[in-house]
């Protein structure tokens, strides 16, 4: 029996871990050369009344820069393979022999050592249960593999100075948190909580499928989804005494699963850019990519397991959840304990237990009115503009809750005081949320998705290749904490891929194939994003459900990969006998 304490010895190990991390990575630097790799982009290219070639980037028309042979390019894979291709370049539009122009970028990675800084993050967050450090440990070694020794000007500035990391400051930080503080200071949370229970929750079972229900509504994914559907569901859920984690799972797994099915949201018109194949016909245009997108879905196995696990779950039908979130079921059922004994939540006290002013009248409409304005935003914008515009729905409903409290008789003093107990309670979430950015950033840099896509896509039975995707994928999401980064990375890899396989095989029905591949990377990536201790919904449902980041994550990836295990069965099952 060992004379160190548990606690301190988990200490030591992830000091020594820690250590030898960062000795690898700058071992790595000075002495690893990266591998380089060609990278072919195809995008679907017309000409205007002069001649001149464009392609669509973005929703715009971009031109397309004067060609070169492709046998004369420095980008190619067999120039990469003799020497690093020029610092000044990072990109080159290439023509090949059968007249077909693609763009071509060089990528790098440095072999195993590209998925470090993820390992050490997840390692080092499983076994000290605090994300900011193991966090802060991944950003540091993949920097240093980086040869970026000076961290905070050379990594986390530049990456606070992006627009997406302004964004997270801006809502996750300040409008979330501010709204979040005024439903605590005016006690429109609670006020909501106590007319669901009254008039509609009676009891846990009845709270769970409501949220459960508020999931599927919510469904244009990812961090909207996610941050809407916990804000909600959190005070009726606290209030019928159910386990964060429970809760936690059932906000994280009605998010992008529920966006795969119910697809009238941003993703097919951002993941169709990804699938063009020169010469396939019902590929040919955005349209059809679109319509290939909507035909796919009846294929999103893993999808359709995660939202019937979640709805087994609400009704506590517990069989297939697995132990942890029994275990948390029976905690919360027995002793009114929300949360494991020494779980750290990432929510703070400051948005649970703000005392309500004097002679302030809380009333349900508090928490509805800005709700339905939050919602009706991001719905319109979405409609009228193509993206829901997540900020300006944000704003609109703080300055609504704020304008509100105001008229009811709260002071400007209560207004700001609630305000700045919000931020208190949501801002080490946040920084949590930009380190996981950094580091899923980093992880790109260093070419961790590139490098399982090269170890893993070669040589392969057609039949095998739609759980093989799901597998690259799920490792490269859960390494990075990002399914539309992973989509990136694998898409334009797995289609021809697909494809090739489906032609040299002779398919009988090679569309229904290219939909099955197409629908393991799409839900490979969403698994391992949503299992991913770094990734922002992960991170977003246990912060607005106050969950323990580790907990949220142990107790979800089981009945995960039980949705997960299953899907990779029938994607099998399915290539071999609906495509052959």
């Amino acid at each position: 029996m060992s004379l160190i304490p548990r606690y301190t010895s988990k200490n030591l190990v992830s000091l020594l871990l820690l250590m030898f991390s960062l000795c690898v990575a700058i071992y790595v630097n000075f002495n690893t050369s990266p591998i380089y790799k060609e990278q072919q982009l195809t995008f679907e290219i017309f000409s205007d009344n002069q001649g001149a070639k464009f392609y669509k980037y973005k929703g715009k028309d971009t031109a397309v820069g004067d060609p070169i042979a492709y046998s004369k390019s420095p980008l190619r894979q067999t120039a990469l393979d003799v020497k690093a291709p020029p610092s000044n370049l990072i990109q080159q539009w290439v023509i090949f022999p059968d007249g077909e122009i693609k763009l071509l970028k060089p990528a790098k990675h440095f072999g195993i050592f590209s998925l470090m800084p993820a390992f050490i993050a997840v390692a080092l967050c499983l076994l000290l249960r605090e994300p900011l450090i193991a966090l802060l440990a991944g950003v540091v070694s993949g920097g240093f593999i980086l040869g970026k020794y000076d961290i905070l000007n050379d990594v986390l500035v530049p990456s606070l100075a992006t627009n997406s990391t302004a964004a997270i400051l801006l809502l996750y930080l300040w409008l979330l948190g501010g709204l979040m503080g005024l439903w605590a200071k005016t006690g429109a949370a609670a006020s909501f909580a106590q007319m669901m229970t009254r008039h509609f929750v009676k009891g846990p079972r009845s709270a769970k499928f409501i949220a459960w229900i508020t999931g599927i509504i919510f469904f244009q994914g990812g961090t909207m989804s996610t941050v809407i559907v916990g804000t909600t569901v959190k005070p009726l859920a606290d209030k019928a005494n159910i386990s964060h984690e429970e809760m936690a799972y059932i906000v994280d797994s009605t998010a992008s699963p529920i966006a795969c099915i119910f697809a009238f949201n941003a993703w097919p018109a951002y993941v169709q850019a990804l699938i063009f194949i020169p010469g396939v016909a019902f590929l040919a245009t955005e349209a059809d990519r679109i319509d290939f997108f909507f035909s796919s879905i009846i294929f999103s196995f893993y999808a359709l397991l995660a939202v019937v696990g979640t709805l087994l779950l609400s009704l506590n039908f517990l069989k297939f959840s697995g132990k942890p979130l029994q275990m948390a079921h029976q905690r919360a059922s027995k002793t009114g304990q929300l949360d494991a004994p020494g779980a750290q939540p990432m929510s703070a006290k400051e948005l649970s237990s703000t005392k309500i002013p004097d002679g302030y009248k809380a009333s349900p409409l508090d928490f509805l009115v800005p709700l339905f304005v939050l919602i009706a935003t991001s719905i319109g914008t979405f409609i009228m503009l193509g993206s829901p515009k997540v900020n300006w729905a944000f704003g609109l409903a703080l300055i609504t809750c704020a304008l509100m409290a105001l008229a009811k008789g709260l002071t400007l003093t209560d207004l700001v005081d609630g305000i700045n107990q919000g931020l208190k309670g949501v801002v080490l979430a946040s920084v949590i949320l930009m380190l996981a950015v950094t580091i899923g950033s980093i992880s790109k840099d260093i070419g961790a998705g590139l490098y399982m896509v090269d170890i893993l896509a070669n040589g392969i039975a057609f039949w095998a290749l739609p759980v093989l995707l799901q597998l690259i994928t799920m490792i490269i999401a859960f390494s990075t904490g990002s399914s539309w980064g992973t989509y990136a990375i694998t898409f334009p890899l797995a289609m021809p891929l697909a494809w090739a396989l489906s032609q040299s095989y002779g398919l009988a029905n090679p569309e229904i194939y290219l939909m099955i591949c197409f629908a393991a990377v799409l839900n490979g990536s969403v698994y391992g994003d949503q299992c991913s201790p770094i990734s922002d919904t992960t991170i977003l449902s246990s912060m607005t459900t106050g969950c323990d980041l580790t907990d949220h994550v142990k107790t979800q990836i089981i009945p995960a990969t039980y949705a997960a295990v299953i899907a990779g069965l029938l994607w099998t099952l399915s290539a071999y006998w609906l495509a052959n």
